[in-house]
Order: C-alpha cells, then structure tokens, then sequence
C-alpha cells in the first residue's frame, strides 16, 4: 500500500473538515473529477441539510433583567417589598449585596401578538414582533461574574482562550464571499465588552478565524484601508506593485515555518484587506440607503442613533455574504450597559430603548427583504438578575435563568421553550444552558455539534464542551 498523499491526510483529518476546506479550493481552482464546477454558496451544511446560511447575533451586555422585560411573575407583584422565601433548602444570596425585599417590575406588562407573549413597556416594538421569535424562557448560567458568564455565553466555557462560536461557524463553513470577512463584531461605541477582544476570539482555532472588529461610527469604519491623501504617491498601480512583492516575502517566510497559523492567518488578513479596499466602502456607506430606512432604524435619534447604525450595518453585511455578524449593546463596566444595579427604575429604560427600535427594524427589514428565509437573528445576553432589590430600586446578577430568543429561518414563531420558577429565581422547566443554544444555532446551520471538534492539547475540544441538545421545541 503506498503512503497516503498530503490530500488523502486532508480529507481524513479534522472531521472532515480538512476535506472540505479541500474540496472547496479543489472546486474553486476547476480541479474536481469532471470539472465539476463550485456551489455558489456552502449551505449544505456539513452534517446534514442547513436552513440557515447566516447569523446576526445582539449580544446584550451587562445581564439583562428578565423579570422587566419578558419573563412575567404574578408571584412578584403580590410579593413586592416582603422577604424572599423560596421555600427550598438553597438560601438566597447576592453576588454583589445583600438580597433585599422581592421587587416587581416597575413597569407595565402586556400581552402582544397572536402568541399572547408578555412584554413590558421597555420594549415596544420589539412587542410588535413576538410572533416570529421563539423564546428560551429558563436559559441558566454556571457563573454569575461578568467575565466568565460572557465567555460562557460566546466560547462555552467559563476559562479564557477558547474559541467563540463565530470562529467555530467560520472554521467548519467558511466564507460566502472572498471579499469581505465571514465573521464580523460591531462593539458598542462607548467601548469593547468584558473580556475586551477575547469574546470574539479564534482560540486555539486558527487565527483568521477571529472576528473582525468593525467601529461603526469611526470615519472610516475600517482604519487603512484606503491610502492617506497625504501620500499622492500611493497610486493604485504602485500599491499593486507593493502587494505581490509582500506577498512573495510572506508566503516564502510561511513556506519555512508550516506549523505557525498566525503567519497565515496575518497573510490571509493582508489579502483579505486588499479586496476590502473595493468592496468594503460600498458595503460600509449607509448614505446609501434610503431617508425611510434610516429613520426606520433610529438613526435620526440620539438614543437609538449607534445601535441603529450598527443593526442596518449588519443588515448590509449579511446580504453581501458575511456569515455571522455579532451586534453588542454595552460596554464594559459599571455603567453604560444592562448592568442595572442601582436603579432598575432609571438605568434600564434608556438602554432598552436604545436597541428596542434598532432590533425591531432589523427583524422586520430581514423579512420584507426575503433575508429571513435563511437568516437566523439572535437575541442574548450573559445572565439574567435577581428577583429581589439590591439597595433601594436595583437589581443583582442571577445566574439561575435568563431569557433568549431567535427568529428566522428554521425557527417556529411564537414560541416558547422552559419557564422559571414563580419569582424568576431559577430555571424550573426545560433549563437549559449556552451549549443548548449553540447546538440549536449550529444544527440549523447543518452542522452536528457533537461531531465539530478539533483535537487540542490531547482533547476533542468543541463548542459544546460535552453538553448539548438542540432544543426542537423552538424548530419549525
């Protein structure tokens, strides 16, 4: 039997996806048997057939409160301003405080839609969609630090250096376009998250899978991708000259060093970055979009002005082939986002209405646009808050449920899957944790998560750890 070939060693290493990735150049160069010629897109999915070719996720951070916004308790309204006693062996306690009295929602609840789904006052037109969402009523949390619980929610685990589940969507399908890049992060203006960069990160997963970090509101969005005006010089023949020289120098100096990722993936930026130089101005120009769209998305308001900005970025991303775009509301640390400690009453109102409209437009765009049919919207945050009062009016981390929701291709409308105990204390029904949603996520986007894993330090590691169920109550 003669030694395997470097393709036969491809096809019959990591999951098959060294196969794929194979296959796809293969195609792409005319060099499969019969000259078969390449699908348009990779929406077949790895594992079996995908009903999803793209993902926008609105990552809320800070910890959204659950109890004034979706999750409704009668037992809280009766309960207002006595002792939480939840009658079990587990004694109530605050991360940051001590528990004070049990706290309803100072805002008013309603039921909307054919679903008769409960949505407070924070959230109008969001409340005007509920019939295509499908929600994760009792979505728990193992940490209730920030840090943690946001890795938790992107890589699946609570430890840093792990991939995020952008880097896993790019390295088992990637792209839909050479000119523009398969995953992309749109941060909060007012600055990155908890965890900074990490949250989007490749991992021990090759580098070019990392998310590109794109500032919405910078001019330009993309920092040197065009040469300065105080450079004549740079003509775009010379800048072409410039390219093949450093491309030669780079693929001679990764030549000698084949095990180093981070060479490839710093060419693969490079090259990458040279197409963007044609086509990411146009996909970045807002102005180009009609006066009623704009204003659909809030972008004539300051309050709703940046995040706005951001879900119609992602709307024009998503249609010119990026794969997944992840949207963050807040910054990190003690203001500035959904981490309402000190006043439920006076934080959470204008950081709800900030991506209340903004969400909505996009969902309601990705629908008239046909986009909806294969693309899933995403709506999550890294845990929810306690059911009693932190000082007077505030609220504590609670890492015991949450509330999520998706809309979108393969998803049932009007929805809803587990629901917390009386107080929205703790997950009582159907619990679940960030690994059932990534499994739900990646099995609409055909991908078995059991079976995406790349060996790591002597480990099978994967996005799910070795948890997971994809939660077919919320599949059409």
């Amino acid at each position: 039997m003669s030694a395997p070939s470097r393709r036969d060693i491809l096809f019959s290493t990591g999951g098959g996806l060294g196969g794929l990735a194979l296959a796809r150049m293969l195609a792409e160069a005319g060099e499969l048997p019969g000259g078969a010629k390449p699908k348009a897109e990779l929406n077949g999915g790895l594992h079996h057939v995908a009903k999803v070719k793209r993902v926008v996720q609105l990552f809320m951070n800070g910890g959204v409160s659950q109890q004034d916004t979706f999750d409704y308790k009668p037992a809280l309204i009766k309960g207002h301003g006595k002792p939480f006693d939840p009658g079990t062996v587990e004694k109530p306690e605050g991360v940051t405080s001590t528990p004070g009295n049990l706290m309803k929602s100072p805002f008013a609840y309603a039921q909307h839609g054919r679903c008769g789904r409960w949505v407070t006052s924070v959230f109008p037109h969001l409340a005007k969609q509920v019939d295509r969402m499908a929600f994760l009523m009792a979505l728990a949390s193992k940490t209730n630090v920030h840090g943690p619980a946001s890795y938790m929610m992107n890589t699946g685990f609570i430890l840093p250096g792990f991939p995020c589940m952008g880097a896993w969507l790019s390295y088992g399908l990637g792209r839909l376009t050479d000119n523009l890049p398969t995953f992309v992060v749109l941060p909060d203006a007012r600055g990155l998250p908890y965890n900074q960069k990490t949250n989007f990160g490749a991992g021990f997963l090759p580098v070019a899978h990392a998310g590109t970090i794109l500032n919405a509101g910078g001019t330009p969005p993309v920092p040197d991708l065009a040469p300065s005006t105080k450079m004549p010089f740079v003509s775009p023949d010379a800048d072409a000259d410039a390219l093949d020289l450093l491309g030669k120098v780079n693929r001679a100096h990764a030549d000698t060093r084949p095990g180093d990722s981070r060479l490839e993936a710093r060419i693969e930026s490079y090259e990458l970055a040279a197409k963007m130089q044609k086509h990411a101005p146009e996909a970045l120009d807002l102005s180009r979009e009609a006066a009623k769209t704009r204003a659909k998305y809030g972008l004539d308001d300051p309050a709703t002005a940046d995040f706005g900005r951001r879900c119609l970025l992602a709307r024009r991303l998503l249609e010119r082939g990026v794969r997944f775009v992840q949207v963050w509301s807040g910054a990190g640390g003690p203001s500035n986002n959904w981490d309402n400690h000190t006043s439920i009453i006076n934080e959470l109102p204008p950081i709800a209405r900030s991506v209340d409209q903004p969400s909505a437009a996009l969902l309601h765009d990705l629908h008239d646009r046909g986009l909806l049919n294969d693309t899933l919207l995403v709506f999550s945050t890294e845990f929810g808050r306690q059911p009693f009062t932190q000082g007077a009016v505030g609220r504590d981390h609670n890492q015991g449920t949450s509330v999520a929701w998706l809309a979108g291709a393969g998803v049932k409308g009007g929805v809803a899957y587990g629901e917390s105990d009386p107080w929205s204390w703790r997950a009582a029904e159907g619990k679940t944790y960030c690994y059932d949603l990534h499994a739900t996520i990646l099995h609409l986007m055909g991908i078995d998560h059991t079976r995406l894993s790349v060996r790591h330090d002597g480990t099978d590691r994967r996005l799910t750890d070795v948890h997971g169920h994809v939660v077919k109550a919320v599949l059409a």
